[in-house]
């Protein structure tokens, strides 16, 4: 399978958001919420006391451009308000105390600067990983990209081929249903592709404004958690069939997994104020089954080695610490203890989503790491599906 993998480029979302400010947002926006006494202890057991977004907070509590009066309009409301026997001057103060009440932000609201910031993020980490790789846009044969929280047609890769000028034969893939497992998925999906040729050149962009999932309405205590959650990033790496001077990270196999009857457990539901992130309390214990099942094919895959073959460090992304704790505490016997520590570190400031292995990779890249080192990369996402590859620092 062997493909050669460039440093990533990491651009974090510019805006700092504090979990402070958003359990304030929060508990004035819903005092008698069911989990309002709870909230500081919830917004603590995240371990997340900053994160970065592409769009100020601000934005994201803003009220929309609308009012409190039907879709109908003035007139027709006027009109059923006085079939209903009101007077005129009652007519008048309902249309007036309708069009003071301030209307939630519709979808185009909430997604249309987002979808703005995603393309220039994405861009800006494209530009990244190409400098990093030593390579220029007419270099890039093929140009994977994945962001699910902006849907948009034409996409990202469209996007991206006009801004980095690249050549009219480039191969484009988007895949803006991948969501958090963007980043394991196109490595793979790049590895088959550099395999087929080596000449090839693979660029991967995710970018992901994670933040559109943030609905100031929603009282849920699902919703409460979705927010102190997530964070905004753009990543790009190049993906080659040949060493290169700048590769770092050898991929030599990858490995897929989906578990049936589990697509409703984590979900994107698109309603009329925007973008819900919809989770079930059951998806932790889903995603260990993929873990359980990732222990088992890297034990069949170094069957013949089984007591010294180890990972030196492992890239997770399972979406959270419960699900890091298990994989912890399920390792093989024998392995050694550390592993995870820059997929803990990366999750401090934000679930990332797609992007969350590549900056996890980058943090491993930047503290060190020994040639012929061994490293497993792994990520879940909704579905719920798994995609985990096996690799050697060069």
């Amino acid at each position: 399978m062997a493909a050669y993998l460039c440093p990533p480029a990491v651009i974090h979302g510019e805006h700092t958001v504090k979990t402070s400010q958003i359990v304030a947002e929060v508990h004035g926006r819903h005092p008698d919420a069911a989990w309002a006494p709870r909230i500081d202890g919830i917004a603590a057991s995240t371990g997340i006391e900053t994160r970065g977004w592409m769009l100020p907070l601000e934005t994201a509590v803003a009220p929309g451009k609308g009012n409190g009066l039907p879709a109908a309009g003035v007139g027709p409301t006027r009109e059923a308000l006085a079939g209903d026997g009101f007077t005129e001057q009652d007519v008048d103060r309902v249309i007036a105390a309708l069009e003071s009440i301030p209307a939630p932000q519709t979808v185009q609201e909430r997604t249309a600067p987002a979808w703005e910031a995603v393309q220039n993020y994405g861009e800006r980490a494209a530009r990244g990983a190409l400098q990093i790789a030593g390579l220029d846009a007419a270099d890039v044969d093929c140009v994977i990209t994945s962001n699910s929280t902006t849907p948009a047609l034409p996409g990202l890769d469209v996007a991206l081929a006009n801004k980095l000028g690249l050549r009219s034969d480039v191969m484009l893939l988007p895949a803006t249903q991948w969501a958090c497992i963007a980043g394991t998925r196109s490595l793979a999906l790049a590895a088959d592709l550099v395999a087929a040729d080596p000449d090839r050149v693979v660029l991967v962009v995710i970018a992901e404004a994670l933040s559109t999932t943030y609905q100031p309405a929603d009282d849920t205590l699902e919703s409460l958690i979705v927010r102190l959650l997530f964070a905004d990033t753009a990543v790009a790496a190049v993906v080659t069939g040949r060493q290169r001077a700048e590769s770092v990270l050898r991929l030599d196999a990858s490995w897929n997994h989906t578990l049936p009857g589990t697509q409703d457990l984590h979900r994107l539901d698109t309603r009329e104020d925007g973008t819900h992130f919809v989770m079930d309390r059951r998806g932790p214990r889903a995603v260990q089954e993929t873990v359980t099942a990732m222990w088992d094919w890297l034990g069949a895959r170094y069957q013949d080695d089984p007591d010294s073959w180890h990972p030196d460090v492992l890239l997770a992304h399972p979406g959270g610490t419960r699900v890091l704790e298990y994989m912890e505490q399920t390792m093989p016997d024998g392995w050694p203890s550390g592993l995870l520590d820059h997929s803990r570190d990366s999750y401090t400031t934000g679930n990332r989503g797609g992007a969350a292995v590549f900056d996890i990779m980058r943090r491993a890249h930047d503290a060190g790491q020994k040639p012929g080192s061994r490293a497993v990369l792994y990520a879940a996402a909704p579905g719920l599906t798994a995609t985990a590859l096996e690799g050697q620092w060069l």
